[in-house]
């Protein structure tokens, strides 16, 4: 006998708080990256001496556009603002940069580690913004509701 997988579209946010708890992890995690991104600007010249060690091309302009990405993304997923938009730009940054900032396997010994756990938590981020991305074309609930799709 062969087991078969089948899969059941997503319909709606019907469980017992489902709505809130919802709205509850997109506004904490849209938030989040909104400040990591208002930190991009606030510790500019810091930040942009990391990239350029890091080997990262234009490393201000490259710090200044990835603030603007994580700001608006996460303002975006927050406030239910162009959520397919918003889960997309945070998604492509985090796949972009995390190998290239958090290359723990090129590290020396003692910062190893802490390159690790920069990473993981990464892929962490990169997996809740695919997640949202995959349930973008719902009615979010409590969101301003302006979307592409």
């Amino acid at each position: 006998m062969l087991v078969a997988i089948e899969t059941v579209p997503l319909q709606t946010f019907d469980g017992p708080f489902a709505d809130e708890l919802f709205f509850a992890g997109r506004v904490i995690f849209g938030l989040v990256l909104a400040f990591t991104g208002l930190n991009h600007f606030l510790d500019l010249e810091n930040m942009a001496g990391y990239a350029e060690f890091k080997g990262v091309p234009a490393p201000k302009l490259s710090v200044v556009a990835s603030g603007v990405v994580l700001i608006a993304g996460g303002l975006g997923v927050a406030l239910g603002v162009f959520p397919a938009l918003a889960a997309a730009a945070l998604a492509g940054f985090l796949l972009v940069t995390t190998p290239m900032m958090h290359d723990f396997w090129a590290a020396p010994e003692e910062e190893r580690q802490t390159e690790m756990t920069h990473f993981l938590k990464n892929v962490g981020l990169f997996a809740a913004s695919i997640a949202l991305l995959a349930v973008s074309a719902l009615e979010w609930p409590y969101a301003l509701g302006l979307t592409v799709f």
